[in-house]
Parts: C-alpha cells; structure tokens; sequence
C-alpha cells in the first residue's frame, strides 16, 4: 500500500520538476525568438536550476520515507526523474563558472593569434588574457600536422561544414577560415578563426575561438578547440 507522505512528496517533486523544464523551455524560446536579452533568459534559466534542485530534494526525501517506512510511492522516482535534467545542467554550469577563468577568447597562438576580419565585431586577441588561458588550458596548442597546406585547408573546411558552422569566409590564399559556432540549446553564437600555414616539416593549425556574448565561456572555446583538433588528427591520419 503506498505510503501517503512518500506520495505527496512524489507529486510535489513532479510538480517541481515540470516546473524547471518549463522555465527552461520559456528561456530558450525567449531567447532564441523572444528577443530577451541573454542575461534575463540566463535569469530565468536560473531560477528553473533552483526550482529542479527543489524538486531533487523533496524527492530524495521521499525516497528516504519510502525507505524508512518499507511504504513509498512511484511518484517520488518519476519526480526526481524530472527535477534531475535541469538541476544538473544549472549545477554543471555553475561548477564551470568557477573552475575557469573569466575569459571568453581563446588562441592557439597567444603571440600571434588568428585575426577576425569577416565578423560582427572583429577586435584583437585580448592580451590580458594571455596569462589566465596559458594556466588554464596548458594543452590549447598548435596542431602539427604531416600533410600540405591545401589538404590541411581542405580538411579544415570539410570538418567546419560537416559541424555545421555558418561559414563567413574561405579564402585558400589566405589560408583562413572564419565561421559562426551556434551552441545547440540557447543558440548562443561563437566566432571561429583557424589559419593554416605551412612549415618545413608540413602544415601548423592555429585556431582562435570566442564567445559573442558575456564575459566567460565556461570553458566551452577551449574544448571547442581541443575537439576539432582531435577529429582534425584523425582524418589526417595523425
């Protein structure tokens, strides 16, 4: 028989957890078509993340009804189901908020970083952040690889396109790449640079990476890099 507390703490939870992808859902769409600004749809993504880490609470403590009363009820597992998706995305973001330094423009090149020439609003790698990126992300590098600067080119662009970034800019004379990286939940957009020269040895990949919006990223540049990079190797037979 269930127990009527674990129930009403199941349904509570249920409620909650709607609640946070509601207000989740709202945030996206206020952002994407609503015309919010992004810091009002972060707001409001927000306070989603609190009202899903409610509901986790309130579902944990059914679960700890049910297993004290050897009595519980269905609804504090489909509640805490719920609550979860949103609770742990505010949690994740948070915990990277605080773990990476407050930058949102990251280079392979520090020295001589990929230039925007095509963007809504080109500027210079920021040199202050030279120092903070080196100590963070020790392993955003240049990528070395054994092939010529027309396969590397060839194979940058093919990886550009198959991720689906708005290309701005291919010029094989220059030997760079600018393109627009739109993030898949708020459709927040990032700008791409990535330059290809040629050494003595074969081709070096220098990419530049940077947040339109806000002050930090959250780590998202650096990983963006690292991951091209990786998928870059492979086809290259690196």
């Amino acid at each position: 028989m269930p127990d009527i507390l674990t129930r009403r703490l199941g349904f509570l939870s249920i409620l909650l957890g709607l609640a946070s992808l509601a207000l989740l859902a709202v945030s996206v769409w206020g952002f994407r078509a609503g015309g919010w600004p992004w810091p009002q749809a972060y707001d409001v993504a927000g306070w989603g993340a609190w009202t899903g880490g409610a509901g986790v609470i309130v579902a944990l403590a059914g679960v700890v009804v049910w297993w004290r009363r050897r009595r519980g009820d269905i609804a504090v597992l489909l509640g805490l189901i719920l609550s979860l998706p949103v609770a742990g995305l505010g949690t994740v973001f948070e915990i990277a908020a605080l773990t990476t330094p407050p930058i949102n423009d990251i280079s392979t090149d520090i020295e001589d970083p990929p230039v925007f020439w095509f963007t809504a609003t080109p500027s210079d790698y920021p040199a202050q952040n030279a120092d903070p990126q080196g100590a963070a992300y020790p392993h955003v590098r240049p990528l070395e690889l054994p092939v010529s600067g027309d396969e590397a080119f060839a194979a940058a662009l093919a990886f550009v396109e198959a991720r689906g970034w708005d290309v701005l800019s291919a010029d094989p004379v220059e030997s760079q790449i600018e393109a627009i990286a739109t993030s898949r939940l708020f459709g927040f957009e990032d700008e791409v640079a990535i330059r290809v020269t040629e050494t003595d040895t074969g081709t070096r990949i220098d990419m530049r990476s940077r947040s339109r919006l806000g002050q930090i990223d959250r780590g998202f540049n650096a990983r963006r890099i690292e991951a091209f990079f990786t998928d870059l190797k492979l086809k290259t037979g690196e």
